[in-house]
């Protein structure tokens, strides 16, 4: 009698519901990460290095508190990594359940990576002015300021592909039923504001801060409620059982 067996390269097929939990939570532990990297560099530290109406007082500010500046380019560099990361590990979340969101997801975190990755090298490149102000025949001021106008301008960028992610991952989240519905179409919702708020901010100098934060606003919710979701429940347990892997 033939004995037939499994080949050893056949997927299992048997639900492997504590691997498909632990993907979701260590993909919430890189999304924290990637908030708090960026909202430490972005909102915390750049304001007090970066002067928008003075380049003397940026150039003094690198001066005199250059560990400080330093932190905001680790942070920034802490951004980049943990974004880049964070991509791989959605896709890897919802490759099976959906495929096509999960490489979406994945392609628009690495162009998000991209453009924080010039902002860091505009302010490592101010802070090496600052150490050498004739470097290269370079007025310092002016460089320095330069630079981090330059960096702006690469985070404004790279918040158009920070938007886009969320419509497929809102999609993937509809596709998966790994979370409630609500929140797939609060982050779908949320890209197009956010978009709207990065499209507004980078080409409306003087629009509004609180018309580019409106519009920001639900974008905001939504992956704070993503993070939460991931990092306290995982998936859902329905969604468990009907996965395999």
């Amino acid at each position: 009698m033939t004995t037939i067996t499994a080949s050893p390269l056949a997927p299992p097929t048997r639900p492997r519901v504590q691997s498909l939990t632990r993907t979701a939570r260590v993909t919430g532990a890189w999304y924290l990460g990637l908030a708090v990297t960026g909202m430490l560099g972005f909102l915390v530290i750049r304001p007090q290095v970066f002067d928008a109406d003075s380049a003397a007082a940026t150039f003094a500010n690198l001066t005199d508190n250059a560990a400080l500046a330093q932190t905001g380019v680790a942070l920034e560099l802490g951004t980049v990594i943990t974004q880049a990361v964070l991509a791989v590990w959605f896709f890897k979340l919802y490759r099976i359940a959906s495929p096509v969101a999960a490489a979406a997801i994945m392609v628009f975190g690495m162009a998000n990576a991209a453009a924080i990755m010039a902002s860091a090298t505009f302010m490592g490149t101010a802070l090496a002015v600052t150490a050498d102000p004739s470097l290269g025949g370079l007025d310092g001021p002016a460089t320095t300021q330069l630079m981090y106008v330059m960096s702006e301008n690469a985070w404004a960028v790279g918040n158009v592909f920070f938007g886009l992610w969320l419509i497929p991952m809102g999609w993937a989240v509809l596709r998966s039923g790994f979370a409630p519905r609500g929140l797939g179409w609060l982050l779908i919702a949320g890209s197009v504001g956010y978009v709207a708020s990065a499209v507004v901010g980078f080409t409306v100098p003087d629009a509004p801060s609180a018309l580019v934060g409106g519009l920001s606003l639900p974008a905001t919710v939504g992956e704070f409620w993503m993070i939460a979701y991931l990092l306290i429940w995982g998936v859902r347990r329905s969604a468990n059982a009907e996965v395999t892997r």
